[in-house]
């Protein structure tokens, strides 16, 4: 899939276009979330998971990732824009991008953390599940 937006901006979640260097240096360098991650688990991530990246003409400037069973459920991650593109509407755009994708539809659930972009995805219809009694959580790697 590949969408443009005006002002040289496209979306594609064709992998082979991925900048695997770029989102490792964003995510183990400049992510809260991923601090020290290693590239070779950046490349795991990107192969098991449905890939959005955002170009700005050829250069990558944003990506994000879906971890699903393409069936019933997904969890949004490792969502970016590099600082120079902020404020654009690219994150809305990435996210509605996200939701309609044709080979994500019918799910039961969505779900993604974040720790300051509540406002983002509350236009899309997320909310918190802090006082939730169904969702639980076991901690994976420390870090991560």
């Amino acid at each position: 899939m590949q969408l443009t937006m005006q002002n040289s901006y496209s979306i594609s979640t064709d992998k082979s276009k991925i900048n695997i260097a770029f989102v490792h240096q964003y995510l183990s360098n400049e992510s809260y979330w991923a601090k020290n991650i290693s590239i070779d688990l950046v490349k795991t991530c990107i192969e098991n998971s449905v890939c959005f990246s955002i170009f700005y003409n050829d250069e990558q400037v944003g990506f994000a990732r879906v971890i699903t069973d393409k069936a019933t459920f997904g969890y949004i991650a490792d969502v970016f824009i590099t600082e120079a593109h902020r404020g654009k509407g690219l994150s809305k755009w990435l996210m509605q991008t996200i939701l309609d994708c044709r080979e994500l539809q019918g799910f039961r659930g969505w779900m993604l953390g974040t720790k300051d972009a509540h406002s983002l995805y509350e236009k899309f219809g997320f909310k918190l599940t802090n006082h939730t009694t169904r969702i639980m959580r076991k901690q994976g790697i420390e870090g991560y």
